[in-house]
């Protein structure tokens, strides 16, 4: 479908030739007399490009324009001027004029500002694409109760300056509550700088936070800008800060306490406007305890405490994350959609995930691309699933026929996974008979494909 443009000119003549050259070059072009004119075209139907004069009867360009400012999403706007000058020209840009003409015109540079609007409306239409594409890989998945109190806290947080130590085991999604807390506040469109303190040896961490001047050390061949002024004005997440070590614990400090620095070499001071955010998998009291962090800089790290649980803690989402990494790993790869069926379900359930929601993650891309067919059956699960599963069921049963269907079910589900799912084996190692096996696994809902 064409780009849509509308010419708003008092002159009969400029709309006339101006609309002949757009539509000659594959617009679709309309044009209207008047700025009340404009507006209503713009409610009745959505333009890509409009092409305003400023000096219009009645409502002149520059209120179309502000009006347009007012209501949200407006098109491209490139203004038009006969008197043009500096003052009207500012003034339109600060309304949100994408750019600015003088009559006479020149047809050749019109159509090539028109080109150019459309260009950064392409642009913008696919930063708002891939900043949704990014929201959705981030977002926090889950409707357990742990996970709706921590979507909450995170509501109530995210609007403040307020600085996060996030706590949880590996896995658990501390850089998606990170992420999640950046989003949500007034800091959202500015940068969010990630560093992880684990990662990056000690002697090239200071280095890493605080930027240094060529020449400041051996290695130092250029002037390299840290992580806390790259996140200027946005979120720098410290993850695994609990590894990091003394003399940059007190570096930190000291910029959380200043909200400045001096890069390394250098004797000028640069200041910052960060919101830091933290997270670690250790006990800091018991760092603290043994010298190993500062307490002075866990009191200011750890003003607003967040705990994110662990995947055992919150077993009821085991359904809800698997089918959205199902999804995501069949799209990323171009595959159809897989499911789980009951019994692989259940396996799931079973195990306790000492990887957390990174294990499961990984779990599903490998069944994504490893798993024959689009219906995926304990078979097809490794074995470390079946080994490290819980011995009794970690949800309630009704009733003891429930129960009594659930031990069975893990019962075979393990003795055909020690058996590599070789029927003959599995059934001498139950004490069933091979057709007996069979009934058994098709009323527990077990499929014996894969023999």
């Amino acid at each position: 479908m064409p780009y849509s443009i509308l010419i708003v000119d008092d002159e009969a003549g400029i709309r006339q030739s101006l609309t002949s050259i757009l539509r000659g070059e594959g617009y679709r072009a309309d044009a209207v007399e008047s700025g009340e004119a404009c507006l209503d075209a713009l409610e009745k139907d959505a333009f890509d490009v409009v092409l305003l004069d400023v000096w219009l009867p009645r409502i002149d360009g520059l209120q179309v324009l502000e009006k347009l400012h007012e209501r949200g999403n407006a098109p491209m706007v490139v203004m038009i001027s006969g008197h043009g000058n500096i003052e009207t020209a500012v003034r339109a840009t600060k309304l949100g004029a994408f750019d600015f003409v003088e009559k006479p015109l020149s047809l050749e540079k019109t159509i090539l500002v028109v080109k150019n609007a459309l260009q950064h409306l392409r642009l913008e239409e696919e930063n708002r694409r891939l900043r949704a594409e990014l929201e959705q890989k981030h977002q926090i998945i889950g409707d357990s109760i742990p996970m709706k109190a921590l979507r909450q806290q995170i509501a109530l947080t995210a609007p403040t300056n307020g600085r996060v130590l996030i706590y949880g085991e590996s896995g658990t999604g501390k850089e998606l509550v990170a992420r999640a807390l950046h989003a949500q506040s007034a800091r959202a469109g500015l940068p969010f700088v990630e560093v992880n303190c684990a990662a990056i040896p000690e002697e090239l961490i200071e280095s890493e936070l605080f930027g240094h001047l060529k020449g400041s050390f051996t290695g130092a061949s250029e002037d390299k800008v840290g992580k806390f002024q790259k996140a200027d004005g946005g979120t720098l997440f410290l993850d695994e800060v609990g590894d990091m070590s003394l003399k940059t614990q007190s570096k930190v400090l000291r910029v959380l306490e200043e909200q400045r620095f001096e890069p390394v070499g250098s004797n000028h001071p640069v200041t910052v406007d960060v919101r830091v955010l933290a997270a670690t998998n250790k006990k800091l009291d018991e760092e603290i305890s043994r010298g190993a962090f500062r307490e002075d800089l866990f009191y200011r790290l750890n003003v607003i405490p967040f705990y994110v649980p662990t995947l055992r803690e919150r077993t009821e989402d085991i359904p809800i994350l698997a089918r959205h990494f199902l999804r995501e790993f069949s799209e990323a790869y171009g595959r159809k959609l897989k499911e789980l069926s009951p019994p692989a379900l259940d396996v799931l359930l079973r195990y306790p995930w000492p990887g957390n929601v990174r294990e499961l993650r990984n779990l599903i891309e490998r069944l994504v691309i490893m798993a024959p067919g689009l219906r995926i059956e304990p078979q097809h699960l490794p074995p470390e699933l079946f080994r490290g599963a819980a011995s009794s069921p970690q949800q309630p049963y009704a009733t003891l026929h429930e129960a009594r269907e659930a031990y069975e079910r893990d019962f075979i589900l393990r003795k055909l996974e020690e058996n590599h799912w070789n029927m003959t084996r599995t059934a001498a190692a139950v004490g069933l008979e091979r057709s007996h096996l069979y009934r058994k696994m098709k009323s527990l809902g077990i499929s014996a494909e894969g023999e």
